[in-house]
């Protein structure tokens, strides 16, 4: 359960923001250093990246997974469906081409991101080593195999990432809604 009562900044650090959350090109290694600094653990790690269930990759991300060879560690069907949604290797980085991260369930946030990485069905080089690596692959046969305990890892995360460096004082503000500074 989230905590009320967090005081909120009363302006966007979008640029901060952008430094600090890992992106697709960061390795594991990387990402669980980056959660890691800020109180976040391995299995919580894993976890959130589960929030990949819901999301896209644009092809300008992931060709690089296709051409001008196919990565091995992706399931020849799932790489030839990406070549589809994904048929050139210089992609126009202003067209709206991506693949969902997740075929079955694309707007729910469920276990199924953790069933694809298993089957070598991820888009991202880090959904492969979340699967693969020593570190995170029991985590992720467990979320994969329990969808509760991928809600309660998640739940737990999302938590753990919200008491992260709280404003104190006369910082901020506490919001009578939370989508408007006051």
């Amino acid at each position: 359960m989230i905590k009320t009562g967090r005081r909120d900044s009363r302006g966007s650090y979008l640029g901060d923001v952008e430094t600090l959350i890992p992106n697709h090109n960061d390795s594991l290694s990387s990402v669980i250093s980056t959660f890691n600094s800020i109180g976040i653990d391995v299995e919580a790690t894993v976890a959130l990246l589960g929030a990949h269930s819901v999301g896209r990759v644009h092809c300008v991300n992931l060709v690089h997974r296709l051409y001008p060879t196919i990565d091995p560690t992706l399931d020849p069907s799932y790489a030839l469906y990406l070549k589809k949604r994904c048929p050139s290797p210089t992609p126009d980085p202003n067209a709206v081409l991506y693949s969902r991260n997740d075929r079955e369930t694309p707007m729910v946030v469920d276990n199924m991101y953790y069933k694809n990485i298993m089957a070598h069905k991820g888009l991202l080089v880090i959904d492969d080593e979340l699967a693969t690596d020593p570190r995170t692959a029991p985590f992720v046969a467990k979320m994969a195999a329990d969808n509760n305990y991928f809600h309660e890892q998640f739940s737990r995360g999302v938590r753990l990432l919200s008491e992260t460096n709280p404003l104190t004082g006369d910082q901020g503000e506490i919001r009578k809604d939370c989508r408007y500074v006051n």
